[in-house]
């Protein structure tokens, strides 16, 4: 309970950093949705970034887990840091010479001729953000979650912070006739959605150099045996990130080219369901927060006696957490909805779909932990994998009949298939007794309970009165499902908020 009461504790501190940083960074979302109020725009907001997920996967190649297994094991941590590091900047260098060098070619590519510039902002934002992912596994591994907060809440301040300067201020400077001159040199409105990417590469940079001046003991210095060794844990990481980013975002890319003939109306598709899946980002953050404090936490505890038992309790409290956020975002989805401009309100139908799919997807990630604590990471790849195959297959045949609504319903029988195969496997290999009569009952309550709400009065088919009447439904079935969490894990709730 102790060490329970730990991990809770450190899951406070980086979800704390993850959810100030991700809301402030949330909040963008309706101020870049009420200024391009044309979906098409957002829609390359989210096609480019979702290749920045798949960039970023490809070039840190499994080396920032490979960093915590290999530091917990070696008695010279800092040659880790330091081999993992110049590693990584040496290929990401490349990467980013090659970007810049054929960065015309690859915008013709991607339908985007007249903006080569999107090319090379991107090149150095991901080149900067995968050099920095080593110095933040540092951070981590020496339980310095605070350091680690502080420099994530930065960049997305930072980013914030420019974005409302090109977006807003600068506009509204020119407007009112206020410093014209000096305004119009720094804002240009053909530029567009581009100033959204010229904030996120200062914020990079600035990260960048926090991480850099916090990174004592830094020596130019690679060993070559070591990286060979943590380069065959990794690479089976790699194909399990990339088979994982296939699932998370590869569907922006895949809505442009299979929903409609139409690039204009595909690009407006995108926007719309990008738009939309960001309302779902509440579950996200939670399960980033974990997957910080959780990673750790499961190396850690590893070679004690009671780790299997205490595998078992974190995930029990993890679908009760991830069973009540999305009873609480679906109920009160009349309200949430306007954090996106109306013209993207007709994707709302995805959110409900995608809540359960981060739900089934942080499942898996406690699920995995048999494959990374054991050192057989050909287990996740496969699954991975496997769960890449099985979007792409339903994507090429659901989004064509039924548009983003197929890359929703992708994403849930994705995720529901390798939660599935994760569970059989972990048996076979590390068996955890996992209360799955507890798990079932706390995720089909919230179904249950969202099914009513949702049947009683459907949250697309409301005037002022029906909205009123349904609110007040929705927060007295939301007191029930906590008052049944109550009820049941009042001892064990009180166990670990006392244990010292």
């Amino acid at each position: 309970m102790t060490e329970l009461k730990k991990l809770a504790n450190q899951t406070l501190v980086y979800g704390s950093t993850t959810i100030i940083g991700r809301l402030l960074n949330y909040l963008l979302v309706p101020f870049h949705t009420y200024i391009f109020l044309d979906p098409r725009e957002y829609g390359v907001v989210g096609e480019m970034y979702a290749y920045v997920a798949l960039l970023m996967v490809v070039l840190t190649y499994g080396m920032e887990t490979a960093f915590f297994r290999f530091s917990s094991m070696e008695n010279n941590k800092l040659k880790v840091f330091s081999s993992s590091f110049w590693t990584l900047s040496i290929t990401t260098s490349l990467f980013l010479f090659l970007s810049l060098f054929l960065s015309q070619p690859i915008a013709n590519l991607l339908q985007y001729p007249s903006h080569p510039e999107y090319i090379r902002w991107f090149a150095i934002i991901v080149s900067l953000d995968v050099i920095s992912s080593i110095p933040f596994a540092r951070l981590r591994s020496e339980n310095r979650p605070f350091r680690f907060a502080f420099i994530k809440i930065f960049n997305i301040v930072v980013s914030v912070f420019f974005n409302l300067f090109f977006l807003w201020f600068c506009p509204l400077m020119i407007k009112n006739g206020i410093g014209v001159s000096f305004f119009s040199y720094i804002y240009r409105p053909e530029i567009g959605i581009g100033y959204i990417f010229i904030a996120n590469l200062i914020a990079s940079a600035l990260q960048m150099l926090l991480l850099i001046t916090s990174s004592k003991g830094l020596k130019f210095h690679i060993d070559f045996s070591l990286i060979k060794r943590m380069l065959k844990y990794a690479l089976p990481l790699l194909i399990l990130g990339l088979a994982g980013i296939i699932n998370e975002t590869f569907d922006r890319i895949l809505i442009k080219n299979l929903s409609s003939d139409n690039l204009n109306i595909a690009m407006h598709n995108v926007g719309v369901y990008s738009a939309c899946f960001k309302i779902a980002v509440i579950m996200s953050l939670f399960i980033q927060a974990f997957r910080y404090s959780a990673e750790p936490f499961f190396f850690s505890k590893f070679k004690e006696k009671d780790a299997k038992e205490s595998y078992a309790v974190v995930m029990t409290y993890f679908v009760i957490v991830c069973s009540f956020i999305f009873l609480a975002t679906t109920l009160f989805l009349d309200y949430i909805k306007y954090f996106v401009s109306a013209p993207y309100h007709e994707g709302l139908r995805v959110v409900p779909i995608v809540l359960l799919a981060y739900m089934m997807l942080g499942i898996v990630f406690n699920l995995s932990i048999w494959y990374k604590l054991t050192g057989q990471t050909k287990y996740g790849a496969y699954i991975s994998v496997g769960g890449a195959i099985i979007t792409l297959v339903v994507n090429f045949n659901l989004i064509p009949i039924i548009g983003y609504m197929g890359a929703a319903w992708a994403h849930f029988i994705t995720y529901l298939c390798m939660m599935v195969a994760s569970y059989w496997l972990g048996q076979k290999h590390y068996p955890i007794n996992y209360n799955l009569k507890k798990i079932s009952f706390y995720i089909f309550l919230a179904l249950f309970l969202f099914i009513i709400s949702y049947f009683v009065i459907p949250f697309d088919k409301l005037t002022s009165h029906k909205l009123l009447i349904k609110t007040i439904v929705n927060g007295f079935i939301l007191l029930i499902f906590i008052a049944i969490i109550y009820k049941k894990e009042f001892k064990n709730l009180r166990q670990i908020t006392q244990s010292k």
